[in-house]
């Protein structure tokens, strides 16, 4: 069984593409790649085909995450049956997520920093109109609830037993 994952942000340029790439790194380290899929998506249209922005992936790519292959897409209706977990970056996204989603899909919704270490509902900053220190601290928030979703899955979906490292 492949469990799904997707990452959703408005335009899939910035902060979902940071953590598909950064979750898919870590995913790829536990061994458990062929175990699961792993996908971007945005709330809006704007961005559709593009690459992740420049100062994403430069900033990524220093943390060792490459995300030169990605290109922005828009969440689909059929996402919501294809991922087990939909994880927006912050509270509009979830509104948004839930209008769309249908009734016995809305418990596959939720927010990326849910998983970090604390908890909580706290929201991903958008760091596409700031400067430097923007997209680090997105890279250090995605990098820590990343983490905590691998560990939930592992506890929740795959016998430890199977499970490398």
């Amino acid at each position: 069984m492949r469990i799904g994952v997707l990452f959703v942000c408005t335009g899939n340029i910035c902060r979902s593409p940071t953590a598909e790439g950064v979750f898919r790194s870590q995913v790829h380290a536990a061994g458990l790649a062929e175990r699961m899929a792993i996908d971007s998506a945005g709330t809006h249209d704007y961005h559709i085909g593009e690459p992740p922005d420049p100062r994403s992936q430069a900033h990524a790519l220093r943390r060792g995450f490459d995300l030169s292959d990605l290109r922005a897409r828009q969440l689909a209706p059929a996402d919501f049956d294809r991922f087990r977990y939909l994880l927006a970056m912050d509270r509009g996204h979830v509104g948004l997520m839930r209008r769309m989603a249908p009734k016995h899909r809305q418990e596959r919704i939720r927010l990326m920093l849910e998983f970090a270490p604390g908890g909580g509902a706290g929201d991903v900053p958008d760091p596409y109109y700031g400067g430097p220190a923007g997209f680090e601290r997105v890279l250090d928030l995605i990098e820590a609830a990343s983490a905590g979703l691998l560990a939930e899955i592992r506890r929740a979906h795959f016998d430890n037993a199977d499970v490398l490292s």
